[in-house]
């Protein structure tokens, strides 16, 4: 019988395209694989998936008291299912995890998608930070198995807590969307997370300066509303558009039109500074030049394939970023280079390649 793998989340799986890569991923290495989340009042159903799929609905959908009852509840679930390995994405899943894992001796592997204690939403409340941090400090050391999405953050880890951090980067699988026949020129687009600190209301604001280009913000999240009315209130709103959430296959698509891709996360908390978002990835696999935050690991990206440009701290104004984009977007041979870049780039920053240092993670736990 193969062994089985639950892995849980905190989302409603409807948008977590890491954890999707993850669980075919490990099917294909003989695991049977389940994936659990939570439901939601707004959650859309979901896709079919080539592997089991649980959303369990909770009383609280934010806060302390949902994170209470989705330890609580989490615990009590996963006690009496059968599992061979807990896979942990994030520090709100790992405490049911680990108690589990501990008591009926399974393997515990923990996924960490970003500096966790040191994103904004924490950084801001230094006494919810504290919790979290305690939490972490005790639960990181013990798993059996450990891994983040880049470089930066594995070596963080690695010190604090003196534990092998495996990388395995959010990358896309292969797309054939490079070179679209309906790109657009002037069509830029953001695509992800609508939270604080992501540059988004810069990249509105910047859309004065620039009357013959159109923005599209794909993706849905805590800001939307204030971002909506913010950019509803501008004479230029209707350069502006928002798809809200938007099915991944779709998306691709959405986003193969666009002339450039920004990721403009910023310099807030270590868990920004060392960012490295899969929306940039998927400009990329899509055949899309990148504009991004000098950032460290974005920098990188961006200088080792040469696929786009980076905005510094000093030029993050409205007018400052559309000169940028019309520098990239307006210099034909500059931007014919990007182009054919990203199509040499897209065929290595793949799921395909990626998920080899997956395998290194469970090596001999299918045995």
């Amino acid at each position: 019988m193969a062994k089985r793998v639950i892995i849980s989340v905190t989302n409603d799986l409807s948008n977590d395209q890491r954890v999707h890569r993850v669980a075919t991923a490990l099917m294909e290495m003989g695991f049977e694989v389940c994936l659990v989340g939570r439901l939601r009042r707004k959650s859309l159903p979901l896709v079919p998936r080539p592997y089991s799929t649980r959303r369990i609905r909770y009383l609280f959908e934010t806060g302390k008291l949902f994170y209470a009852a989705y330890a609580f509840r989490m615990f009590w679930w996963l006690l009496f299912q059968r599992a061979d390995i807990l896979l942990a994405n994030d520090m709100d899943t790992l405490l049911p995890n680990f108690l589990v894992a501990k008591l009926r001796g399974k393997k515990l592997v923990y996924d960490s998608h970003e500096y966790w204690t040191e994103v904004p939403e924490l950084t801001d409340r230094p006494s919810t930070r504290a919790v979290w941090l305690k939490l972490e400090q005790w639960l990181f050391p013990r798993v059996d198995a450990a891994m983040t999405v880049n470089e930066s953050i594995a070596e963080i880890y690695s010190k604090l807590y003196n534990k092998k951090v495996h990388v395995v980067r959010n990358l896309p699988f292969t797309s054939v969307a490079a070179n679209s026949p309906t790109k657009q020129e002037k069509l830029l687009i953001y695509q992800g997370a609508l939270n604080i600190g992501r540059g988004i209301e810069l990249m509105i604001e910047a859309m004065r300066f620039l009357p013959d280009y159109q923005l599209v913000i794909a993706g849905f999240g805590s800001i939307e509303d204030p971002l909506r009315k913010l950019a509803a209130a501008r004479p230029f709103a209707k350069q502006i558009r928002f798809t809200g959430f938007i099915h991944p296959e779709d998306l691709k698509i959405e986003t193969g039109k666009a002339a450039l891709g920004m990721s403009l996360e910023a310099d807030k908390g270590a868990s920004y500074h060392f960012a490295l978002p899969n929306k940039l990835f998927d400009y990329i696999q899509a055949g899309v030049p990148v504009l991004v935050s000098a950032l460290p690991e974005m920098q990188r990206i961006v200088d080792t394939y040469r696929v786009g440009e980076s905005l510094s701290p000093a030029e993050r104004s409205p007018e400052q970023l559309a000169d940028r984009i019309k520098g990239i977007c307006e210099n034909v041979d500059k931007y014919s280079a990007y182009l054919t870049n990203c199509q040499y780039a897209a065929k290595l920053l793949n799921w395909e390649n990626e998920k080899t240092r997956l395998k290194e993670v469970f090596a001999g736990m299918a045995d």
